[in-house]
């Protein structure tokens, strides 16, 4: 694999690179940014009811690793040999079995189109149209929070506050852009017991469009907003582009800007200060999340 450290620093040019790799019949993505390194089988040691998806644990370099079987997850037949992808995502070191890896693309997110809602599609972040293929990117953490529910439960803890702080909060609008459905729910869901009112949208590119709508109504932008919540993996806008694009707009540069995503390792952490966010948080922790928050604008 050719090295892309240069076109990793790359920062907000709404591009991204993923690794195809294959499972069944079926080409699937996943980005770069949470791959560690690809490697060849190594020793299994099965794990005692353990759920279903979870092939077993192996050892590598000293740190021990959950193994995912995806072809059991995606109900695919499995084959003798396979390949292993080691990532990383939220903080966490997990290794996914998959039949073949093939290349690396390097695409723009204006180029991958929402999952149709059709069964399965949940576990689908978006499908990229190659030449002669689809390439079908899957939701990761989807699949990791089935397998360990309590990841998602991680997205409900609010923080304790005082009557002062409930009642600022109240006065206060956030907007999110996240594209899962399931955890942009869970966001909305939390900030709203916490007290805060919210504008959701499914991508970045949408969350731009309704800046545009707002800093263009008459109104001051800060009068109807403070603060935004951004994933990084969208379709059609990444949140690294989003951000750079509200830092170069007068109207909205003082606005503070939260990434928050399953892709704060230290080189996207890099990139994302770059951009001018003001935070960034790995999820699920909320908790943390709110706490910035509330730091930023309630206090």
């Amino acid at each position: 694999m050719e090295d892309n450290r240069g076109i990793l620093l790359e920062t907000g040019t709404n591009e991204f690179e993923i690794i195809e790799f294959s499972v069944g019949s079926v080409s699937y993505g996943i980005n770069v940014a949470k791959v560690r390194e690809i490697i060849n089988p190594l020793p299994v040691t099965p794990i005692a009811n353990a759920h279903p998806y979870l092939a077993g644990m192996f050892t590598l370099r000293g740190r021990v690793i959950p193994l995912v079987n995806l072809a059991r997850c995606l109900s695919s037949d499995e084959k003798d040999s396979y390949k292993i992808i080691v990532s990383e995502i939220n903080d966490c070191f997990t290794g996914f079995k998959v039949d073949d890896v093939s290349r690396i693309h390097r695409i723009s997110w204006t180029q991958m189109e929402p999952a149709p809602q059709i069964a399965g599609s949940d576990r689908v972040v978006g499908i990229v149209k190659m030449n002669d293929r689809l390439i079908v990117l899957l939701d990761f953490e989807k699949i990791l929070a089935e397998i360990n529910p309590e990841i998602n439960k991680k997205m409900t803890v609010i923080p304790e506050a005082d009557p002062e702080l409930l009642n600022t909060r109240k006065t206060k609008t956030i907007l999110v852009a996240e594209d899962s459905h399931m955890l942009r729910e869970l966001i909305l869901g939390t900030l709203h017991s916490a007290g805060y009112n919210t504008i959701s949208t499914e991508n970045g590119q949408q969350a731009w469009d309704k800046l545009e709508a707002l800093s263009s109504s008459g109104t001051p932008i800060e009068e109807q907003l403070q603060l935004i919540i951004t994933d990084i993996e969208m379709p059609q806008m990444d949140g690294h582009h989003l951000t750079k694009r509200i830092k170069e707009n007068d109207k909205l540069k003082h606005l503070p800007v939260v990434i928050f995503s399953s892709l704060i390792n230290p080189e996207m952490k890099l990139k994302g200060e770059i951009v001018g966010a003001y935070a960034q948080i790995t999820k699920p922790e909320i908790e943390k999340l709110i706490s910035i928050i509330d730091k930023k604008i309630a206090v």
